[in-house]
């Protein structure tokens, strides 16, 4: 773990509870693994625990004041925003959470949060009735679809005296999260991925086509997890309505045919494959090169099969580790059992696409990772950013000759 948080720059934000005497011993527990810490307190945290107590533990000023400067050339909430590696706010009150979900910024933590880029963890501490309102409730929803991180509180006696789940999460728990998300964060350098998203085109005329309500959203999401990661991502995406995740190489295309031929291009060099676009399996026989004229009563379309790029990738596979998505309506977890059989794949991530949560065109999705052995590994509802983290956490865990791979 020292190792991990060695000069991590760790922003703790704390809140007004009775819980947020602990956050001392969470950075504490930051500078003896060799973080640096710099804490921001709401008013209502300064009247639990002195703003003294945080600046000796942590050796940096302790900011509360959203009009106060610490610098003449520096805006506080810009500058922390900026500076920090990781945000955690320990305990999170009802209050924070419902805030920072409904985009209100009224104090220097608030202010900070919306300004930064770095990933934010919530470690929620309430009485048990709160935290279970469905309000808050829906609230952690929101912002859980939206990438942030929450470490769930435990079970046990509150101050006000009452029993249940409610209570700050243990403090070496907390410490967990924040080094998780380090060690997640660069387990991918020196590893080629590549990411297949979106639908593709298949032409009748140059105004008509045949296609699917793939929104590319969660292929885009696991090529930018993989990029956050430290792997060169190369990103094969048909026709979608999104803006290319950093640092990755996007090639757009539009067709099955056009696709094909870029993956195969790509494929030999790549270490891992996440094949999750939705591509046309037929396309038309004829193309017309003059828009078709709607003379009759019915049309008659003559289909071809395309192309099966998963097929292929499971042929010509080496020692790649190759990743299938099944988007089922029914007998969900037989049918992608079959294709990872006949398709040679290491992986398939297999969810009904009629169940809510986990359609084509939603923030949100849900399935079963299943292995080539059979080993299935449910991943609840998420939202796609933390649902592609989940998926590569779990294909990471079972596949112990990719760090053979990623020396070569």
């Amino acid at each position: 773990m020292e190792a991990v948080l060695k000069e991590k720059k760790v922003v703790i934000g704390i809140t007004g509870g009775i819980a947020a005497y602990k956050a001392a011993e969470l950075v504490s527990s930051l500078m003896k693994h060799g973080a640096r810490a710099k804490v921001i307190m709401t008013k209502n945290a300064t009247e639990f625990i002195s703003p003294l107590t945080l600046e000796t533990l942590s050796g940096n000023p302790v900011y509360y004041d959203m009009f106060s400067r610490t610098s003449p050339w520096e805006i506080d909430h810009i500058s922390l925003a900026k500076w920090a590696d990781v945000l955690a706010v320990v305990p999170a009150t009802a209050n924070i959470i419902g805030k920072v979900c409904h985009g209100i910024a009224d104090d220097l933590l608030t202010t900070t949060i919306m300004a930064t880029q770095a990933q934010v963890i919530f470690a929620p501490a309430m009485n048990t009735n709160m935290y279970k309102n469905p309000i808050v409730q829906e609230n952690i929803e929101a912002l859980k679809k939206k990438g942030y991180i929450f470490v769930s509180p435990a079970e046990g006696r509150l101050a006000c005296g009452d029993v249940g789940e409610g209570k700050l999460a243990a403090i070496e728990d907390i410490l967990r999260a924040i080094t998780d998300y380090f060690v997640r964060k660069q387990d991918l350098k020196g590893i080629r991925v590549l990411v297949t998203a979106g639908p593709t085109r298949e032409y009748l005329d140059p105004v008509r086509f045949i296609s699917n309500p793939s929104s590319g959203k969660m292929g885009f999401a696991i090529a930018a997890a993989c990029a956050s990661r430290g792997a060169e991502v190369e990103l094969v995406t048909g026709p979608v309505r999104l803006s290319p995740p950093e640092g990755v190489n996007m090639h757009p295309v539009e067709t099955a045919l056009e696709m094909y031929e870029r993956v195969m291009k790509l494929y030999p060099s790549c270490h891992i494959v996440f094949k999750s676009a939705a591509v046309s399996d037929y396309r038309p026989q004829a193309y017309h090169e003059q828009k078709i004229k709607k003379d009759s009563d019915r049309l008659v379309l003559t289909l071809v099969k395309n192309p099966d790029i998963l097929k292929e990738l499971g042929r010509r596979k080496k020692d790649q580790i190759l990743v299938g998505f099944a988007a089922e309506t029914h007998n969900v977890l037989e049918n992608a059992m079959k294709k990872i059989r006949e398709k040679n794949l290491d992986f398939i991530l297999a969810n009904d696409v009629t169940q809510s949560g986990a359609g084509f065109m939603g923030d949100t999705n849900k399935g079963d990772l299943i292995t080539r052995v059979g080993e299935i590994i449910e991943i609840p509802l998420l939202g796609k950013n933390e649902f592609a983290h989940r998926m590569i956490d779990e294909v990471l865990k079972r596949s112990p000759h990719l760090a053979i791979r990623k020396n070569c």
